[in-house]
Order: structure tokens, then C-alpha cells, then sequence
């Protein structure tokens, strides 16, 4: 027997809603849950660009800081306002930030605005948001470029991972990014995993913390900021427990293995055009990059949200059967 279009539209429903991965539309954002939990919510509105928060790990409990989207958490140190859960964004776009709130140093201010969805859609497997934004100059209103992102959200039995591949592509004009630091795919982590609590803007108190950072080269905490690495993991304590979170730099990404803008207060970055900066060279614009009018560029990177510390979690293994995936093996 034929099914009818109202059985067709019950299975669809069914199906929807019993979806491992499911993808709800809201107003201002779009919430990501597995097996009936919250995972993430992506916010495309109200802020300077679009961000993740919270990101719930595999025990439960959020891994990013609360603050600037939460008020009056504890033990939280309340720097650096533009660090929202996890970005994409950079300092210095056609001599314009993307990553920064405020005009402070006499910096030119962007913002990337939300343009549409592409695709929202819930899974057994994956969920997937793909979205188009815009990235606009404050003063003028000028278009710089465009973006094209998709997000996949999955869960491991090590934990849960979200896939993050974006195409930058330039308006009428080149576009430079330019050799700085800051930047460009970012989180922050929860306050209680910090290797060095108490530092903000400015301000440096030296107290230990009880998480770590350990990259694919063996660098770890203070030692692997500014070094390059298939990739990087932060760790330490949230609610009693390790957890930690890896960042894999796709092995077809520009200058793969990337540079690593990790602090030791939360901050964590995979950053391809921060060359000069992360290596003191006197060439102040080794790593900045151009893109001719109409021309793309296109990264990938994978967060695995996992137990323990990384070699409990085997992050290196996780890499490895990543890097498999697009045809090139890794460390």
C-alpha cells in the first residue's frame, strides 16, 4: 500500500522527534541536544558575533565560562568581555577586529551578522546547523566578506564533538588578514580548569590552577602558547570531576599544523595567521594572508568534548582516526 501524504508527514514527525541529535529553531538561537540533554545553543542575535554557550560535556557539566552570559558566578574572573563560550572570530580583518567588543588601543570595529540559515537539521547520528553570515564594518556599513559555516554536533563514547568547517569568501575587495594573535577559532574554558587563575587585563597574580594544556608536540601549559601542533588540549576540574577539551586542526587547513594562542587563564585558539607574533619574527606580516576579490578560503576544525585528562581520553588516538577521515594520516 501506497503511504499517504498524513503517514509520510507522522513518520517525519516520529523520526524528528526521536533523533539522537535534535535541532530546534528558537528565536534567538538554536538549541542542540542529544539523547534529550542540552548540548549547546547556537546564539545568532544580540552580540557582536554569533557564539556557543554553554557547551555541556559528556559528565553533564558546562565547560566555558559563565561570564559576560551569566552574572554573579563564583570564582570567576570577570576580563576580557568578547571571550563568549566558543567563537570564530579575528583581530585584524582589512585592518578591522572581529574578535574585540570595545574600540580600546583605537582599533576599527566589525561585526559578523547573521544573514540566514542554510540547513537545520536533527539526526540519529549528527545534527547539523549550516548558516550564512555577513561581516560588516561599524563605521561605513561596508561588506568585507562573507561566510558560510557548518556546524555538526555528534556524540563519541568518549564523549561528544562538534565539527566546525567554515568558507570565508571576500567581497568586491581584497581582503588581508593581518599577523596578530587574537584569534581565530576560540574558546573559553570553564574558570575552574584554568591553569593560572587570577591574570586579567593587565593584570598578572601568579596562583596555580588545577588544569593543564598539552598539545599533539608534547608542549604543556605555559610552554605551548605560540608553538604549532596537530593539537591542543585543556583540561582540569569542573564539579569534582576532569574533564577536557581537544581542538584538532584539520591536516587540509591553511599552514597546517597551526599556531596556538592557549593561556593559561582559559583562553584557547587555533590561529593560522598569528606567525609573527607567536615566533618574534621581525617580519611583522609573515603570517597575514590575502584573499583577492570573489576568492575562498575555507577551514575545518574538530572539538572533542571528553573525560579525563588527554591521555586518559586518548586524545592523540581521536586525532588520529580524524586525520584518517579526510585521507591524511596524523600524530
Amino acid at each position: 500500500m501506497k503511504p499517504t501524504p498524513i503517514l509520510l508527514a507522522l513518520f517525519a514527525f516520529t523520526s524528528a522527534a526521536f533523533a539522537a541529535v535534535q535541532v530546534t529553531e528558537l528565536p534567538d538561537r538554536v538549541r542542540v541536544e542529544i539523547d534529550g540533554q542540552l548540548f549547546s545553543e547556537y546564539h545568532f542575535t544580540g552580540a557582536r558575533r554569533p557564539y556557543l554557550y554553554p557547551l555541556l560535556g559528556p559528565t553533564g557539566a558546562g565547560m566555558t565560562r559563565h561570564w559576560p552570559l551569566e552574572e554573579d558566578v563564583a570564582n570567576e574572573e570577570k576580563d576580557h568581555p568578547h571571550h563568549k563560550g566558543l567563537w570564530f572570530g579575528y583581530h585584524s580583518v582589512n585592518g578591522a577586529s572581529f574578535w574585540g567588543d570595545s574600540t580600546s588601543g583605537g582599533a576599527k570595529l566589525g561585526q559578523i551578522v547573521h544573514d540566514r540559515f542554510l540547513e537545520l537539521k536533527s539526526g540519529a547520528e549528527e545534527g547539523v546547523i549550516r548558516a550564512r553570515n555577513r561581516w560588516v564594518l561599524d563605521d561605513s556599513g561596508e561588506l568585507v566578506c562573507t561566510d558560510e559555516r557548518t556546524l555538526r554536533f555528534s556524540q563519541t563514547k568518549a564523549g561528544r564533538m562538534l565539527d566546525f568547517a567554515i568558507t570565508i569568501t571576500a567581497g568586491e575587495k581584497e581582503v588581508v588578514f593581518g599577523d596578530e594573535k587574537d584569534g581565530i577559532m576560540a574558546i573559553r574554558v570553564a574558570s575552574s580548569m584554568r591553569v593560572e587563575k587570577g591574570e586579567t587585563e593587565g593584570k598578572k597574580i601568579a596562583a596555580p590552577g588545577d588544569g593543564h594544556i598539552v598539545t599533539s608536540e608534547g608542549k604543556r601549559d605555559g610552554e605551548a602558547w605560540g608553538t604549532r601542533a596537530d593539537w591542543c588540549d585543556y583540561s582540569g576540574p569542573v564539579d569534582g570531576r576532569t574533564v577536557g577539551v581537544a581542538i584538532f586542526d584539520h591536516p587540509g587547513n591553511l599552514r597546517h599544523p597551526t599556531w596556538w594562542h592557549a593561556r593559561m587563564y582559559g583562553l584557547f585558539a587555533a590561529n593560522p595567521f598569528g606567525q609573527a607574533h607567536f615566533e618574534k619574527l621581525a617580519d611583522k606580516e609573515a603570517g597575514s594572508f590575502k584573499l583577492a576579490p570573489g576568492q575562498s578560503l575555507t577551514l575545518r576544525y574538530c572539538f572533542d568534548f571528553h573525560e579525563g585528562d588527554a591521555a586518559q581520553a586518548d586524545v592523540a588516538g581521536a586525532y588520529r582516526a580524524y586525520a584518517a577521515k579526510s585521507g591524511r594520516a596524523g600524530s
